[in-house]
């Protein structure tokens, strides 16, 4: 499996983020903000990035951290109400 990074990519039109999906895989539209989140591979997210910003039709872009976060927690103590509750069967 290749690791992925996002692009949070702002488009001026929505009709424009259409046409983002040549440039990778996108995931998610917001018809509000007017953003798309496209799927790139991580080593090509850096020349991506620069070629998306120079689209005219296009805002900015933003790389997701996602990727760069630390995904597991130490020291997480279940709710003991919570697990009263489970065991009751509620």
């Amino acid at each position: 499996m290749r690791d992925r990074q996002g692009l949070i990519v702002y488009v001026n039109h929505l009709k424009q983020a259409k046409s983002l999906r040549k440039y990778g895989h996108v995931q998610f539209i917001s018809r509000k903000l007017k953003y798309a989140v496209v799927y790139v591979d991580q080593e090509s997210a850096a020349a991506m990035k620069e070629k998306l910003e120079k689209l005219p039709y296009v805002k900015k872009v933003q790389e997701s951290y996602r990727p760069f976060l630390k995904t597991e927690f130490e020291n997480a103590k279940p709710d003991k109400a919570k697990e009263y509750d489970y065991k009751m069967g509620l």
